[in-house]
C-alpha cells in the first residue's frame, strides 16, 4: 500500500515518527551530538560504543574508560533531545557485557548489537528494564538461532531486527568471496528474514520489526524496501556528511572526495572483511609497508593481534580525528555519490522530499550512481 508519508516505526511502546535509524559508526563518527541530531527529526540517533574510551580516557584501564565514555555520552544525549537514542555494541568487543550493563543503567532505548551472535544479550535484562534489545544479523539463518536460544533460555523474544546487507561500510557479516553474490543481495535477503520471522509473529501475536541497512542511499530506496516488507531502514554513509556528524571535517572531505573506485574491501585485523576509502595508508597496508605492534588495547576478542600489521582502533581514531596519513575512513558502497556537507534536519527533509517523488514518478528503487543533489521542501 502506498502513503504519502513514510509509516512510523514501532518497536514495543515506543515510536519513531520518522522510520530511519541512523547506523553507528566508530572509532568516534556517531557520538552524541549526530545521535541526538537525528533523534530531534523524529528518527533513532544511534551512539557507537566501539573505541568510545579512546577520547577522553583518564584511566590506564581501558576497558574502565569504555564504560564510561559510553554512560557519558548517553547522558550528553539526553540533555540535548527528548527522541530515541541506541547505542551499538559489537559482540566481539573484550567488555561488551560492561557496556551492555551500563547502556541499560542509563536507560538507553535501544541497544543494536552485530558483529556476532548476540546470543546471551537478554541475560542483562531487568524487570523493570526499558531498553529494546536488536540484533544484527545477515540472513534468516542467523535470525532463527537468535529467536530460538533467547526463547529457550530467557524467555524473551527479539524486539526486532537489523538485516545489514553487503553493501555497507565498516566491518560486513560476509565472507569475502559471498559479499557480491545475487543471493546475498539485502533485497534477496529481507524476504528470507520475513518468512523466518512470520511463525514467530503469529504464534506470540506480535510484530518483529526488521530494519533493513547497507546501500541505503535515498528516498526511493527508503520506498522500495518500506513496501517490500521492512518497517524501517538503517543508514549510516549519508549522516557522516552532515554538520552534526561527530567526526573532523576532514573526514568528512574524505566521503566528499572519494570516486567510485576508491571504494575498496580489506581485510581487517579483526578477522573480516570491510569496506572503505582507499587512501595512502590502506596502500602502504597493501603493500606490506606497516609492520606487526604491541597492542594497546585488547578491545577486540577476534583482532589477530600477533598477525596484524596495524592496530584498527587506532587508525580509525586517527581518521575521526582527520589525520588521514595514520589512518583511514570506514565507508558504505556509495560514499562517492555524496558532494556536500549539510544539517541533518535537511537530510531528512530531503529524504522525505525523495520519498514523496518516488511514490508520484511511481518508482520503487533509484539505482544511480551519480552524485547526490540535496532537494529541500
Amino acid at each position: 500500500m502506498r502513503h504519502n508519508t513514510m509509516n512510523k516505526l514501532v518497536i514495543g511502546e515506543l515510536v519513531a515518527k520518522v522510520p530511519i535509524v541512523q547506523g553507528g559508526m566508530g572509532v568516534g563518527i556517531s557520538l552524541a551530538n549526530l545521535a541526538s541530531a537525528v533523534a530531534n527529526e523524529g528518527g533513532i540517533g544511534v551512539i557507537s560504543a566501539a573505541g568510545i574510551g579512546m577520547f577522553d580516557g583518564k584511566s590506564k584501564d581501558f576497558n574502565y574508560n569504555n564504560v564510561q565514555g559510553l554512560r557519558n555520552e548517553i547522558i550528553k544525549a539526553k540533555k540535548m533531545t527528548s527522541g530515541l537514542l541506541g547505542v551499538n555494541i559489537m559482540v566481539a568487543l573484550s567488555n561488551f557485557g560492561e557496556l551492555v550493563e551500563a547502556a541499560i543503567e542509563e536507560e538507553i532505548d535501544f541497544i543494536f548489537a552485530g558483529a556476532g551472535l548476540p546470543i546471551d544479550l537478554p541475560k542483562y535484562i531487568r524487570e523493570t528494564s526499558k531498553t529494546k534489545l536488536v540484533p544484527i544479523i545477515s540472513s534468516g539463518r542467523a535470525a532463527k538461532i537468535i529467536i530460538k536460544k533467547w526463547l529457550k533460555n530467557y524467555n524473551y523474544l527479539p524486539d526486532a531486527f537489523v538485516l545489514e546487507g553487503p553493501l555497507a561500510g565498516g566491518h560486513l557479516g560476509f565472507k569475502k568471496e559471498n559479499i557480491e553474490l545475487e543471493s546475498y543481495k539485502l533485497e534477496n535477503l529481507l524476504p528470507e528474514v520475513l518468512e523466518v520471522l512470520a511463525p514467530f509473529e503469529k504464534e506470540y501475536k506480535r510484530k518483529i520489526p526488521v530494519i533493513v541497512g547497507g546501500g541505503i542511499f535515498d528516498g526511493s530506496d527508503i520506498h522500495y524496501y518500506l513496501n517490500n516488507g521492512a518497517s524501517a531502514v538503517q543508514m549510516a554513509t549519508r549522516f557522516v556528511t552532515t554538520e552534526e556528524c561527530d567526526a573532523s571535517d576532514v573526514f568528512k572531505q574524505t566521503y566528499i572526495d572519494a570516486k567510485k573506485e576508491d571504494i575498496i574491501y580489506i581485510e581487517s585485523p579483526v578477522g573480516l572483511p570491510g569496506r572503505a576509502i582507499r587512501n595512502p595508508y590502506l596502500n602502504d597496508v597493501k603493500n606490506g609497508l606497516k609492520h606487526p605492534f604491541k597492542c594497546p588495547f585488547n578491545c577486540i576478542v577476534t583482532c589477530k593481534k600477533e598477525e596484524a600489521p596495524y592496530c584498527i582502533s587506532l587508525a580509525l581514531l586517527n581518521a575521526k580525528k582527520g589525520k588521514m596519513d595514520n589512518g583511514f575512513a570506514f565507508a558504505g558502497s556509495n560514499a562517492f555519490r555524496l558532494n556536500e556537507i549539510i544539517s541533518v534536519k535537511d537530510l531528512i527533509n530531503t529524504l522525505k522530499f525523495e520519498y514523496r517523488k518516488a511514490i508520484k514518478m511511481g518508482t520503487f528503487k533509484n539505482l544511480k550512481k551519480q552524485k547526490v543533489v540535496t532537494a529541500l521542501t
